[in-house]
């Protein structure tokens, strides 16, 4: 088994800082609607704009969880369609990888 702490590190900070951008978001989100039609109209596209944003934002947080909670149980790096390894480069270049490069 390898060493993941440098990888475990990296995604941790990736994570507090999806979160914190995620946070920014849920409080825009939660303003209240302007008075004016035309405002609530522009507000509400722009809501519609924050919340895909937060979506996807959201779904990376999801994986950056589960990538930490592998290298917590050893299972990290290993492919989860053949069970090889995945290549360090790989990792490097996507932390949350799940398959290998032939499986992906």
């Amino acid at each position: 088994m390898s060493n993941y702490t440098d990888l475990a590190e990296k995604l941790r900070a990736r994570l507090d800082g999806l979160l914190e951008r995620a946070e920014v978001i849920e409080d825009d989100l939660r303003h209240p609607l302007d008075a004016d039609w035309e405002e609530q109209a522009a507000d509400l596209a722009d809501d519609e704009s924050l919340e895909g944003i937060d979506e996807v934002l959201r779904e990376e947080i999801q994986q950056i969880r589960l990538a930490l909670l592998r290298i917590e149980n050893g299972t990290y790096g290993t492919c989860a369609v053949c069970g090889d390894e995945i290549a360090r480069a790989r990792l490097e270049a996507r932390p949350i990888a799940t398959r290998c490069i032939k499986c992906a």
